[in-house]
């Protein structure tokens, strides 16, 4: 255990043999939560393309080492939605149209609401909510082509616990959950499922560089249920099983992974 009260989390138990082969786009994909999203579902046998801004040709070297298996780093403003629509038809060029959407990007940014511009206003919510809308969207005529797909869309107990000091943050994961609640209504005919993950506090390096101390950890987790800080690896397998045929008649649902931290 580090001074964060991170400690090994053992390899997940289980192998989701249908996803092998299975054409996944992951946004943000090389850091993070999505970072380890890329490495799981790599660890099944995924074809799995992913986009963000920041080069991950390291972190493609890296997944290839490790699973013998590369990823397709695709570099996209995922704000731009040209070039959002752009990367969806290079995954699909590369993979097979994608049978699986992961849209996980997103900003927290804090923001006082007496100090917000409509400028930032729009940043923040083209990143956190206009991106995921496109991306469904850009997906939805290849997953019908194919007979059906996965759409999981990353949402956020922020909203659930009424958080301040990220307003526009927050509206946006609450109109995320909504959003996969009425996709999945409009698409299950299409047997295209969506669903949406709810993290807690999850440590990773953005949010131990600019938010949080060991101290406050430790306090937040001793609010939880479970008494273990969570760490991307442990969102992993909640995404694996609503991508798989595990999960085949779940829809519309949001699944919270807190260490129960949210009242239930």
């Amino acid at each position: 255990m580090n001074n964060w009260g991170e400690t090994d989390r053992p390899p997940l138990p289980v192998k989701f043999t249908d996803i092998s082969g299975t054409s996944v786009l992951i946004t943000g994909g090389g850091s993070g939560i999505g970072a380890a999203l890329t490495d799981g579902f790599l660890s099944q046998g995924a074809r799995v393309a992913f986009v963000q801004r920041s080069d991950g040709t390291a972190f493609c070297d890296e997944m290839e080492a490790k699973h013998n298996n590369r990823p397709l780093f695709i570099p996209c403003d995922i704000t731009d939605i040209a070039q959002l629509k752009a990367a969806v038809e290079t995954a699909s060029g590369a993979h097979g149209s994608v049978q699986v959407l992961i849209n996980n990007a997103a900003n927290d940014t804090r923001h006082a609401t007496e100090e917000v511009t409509e400028e930032f206003w729009r940043w923040s919510s083209d990143i956190n909510l206009k991106s995921y809308f496109f991306a469904c969207q850009a997906v939805i005529a290849g997953m019908r082509a194919r007979g059906g797909g996965v759409i999981i869309n990353f949402s956020s107990v922020s909203y659930m616990m009424g958080m301040a000091g990220m307003p526009i943050y927050t509206a946006s994961n609450a109109a995320i959950t909504s959003l996969s609640h009425s996709l999945a209504r409009e698409f299950g005919g299409d047997n295209i499922r969506v669903n949406s993950i709810a993290p807690g506090l999850v440590l990773t390096d953005r949010q131990k560089d600019l938010w949080l101390t060991p101290e406050g950890v430790a306090e937040h987790v001793a609010q939880q249920c479970l008494r273990q800080v969570l760490v991307p690896d442990d969102i992993v397998g909640t995404a694996l099983f609503l991508a798989s045929g595990a999960s085949r008649m779940m829809t519309g649902q949001s699944l919270v992974v807190d260490g129960g931290l949210v009242a239930p």
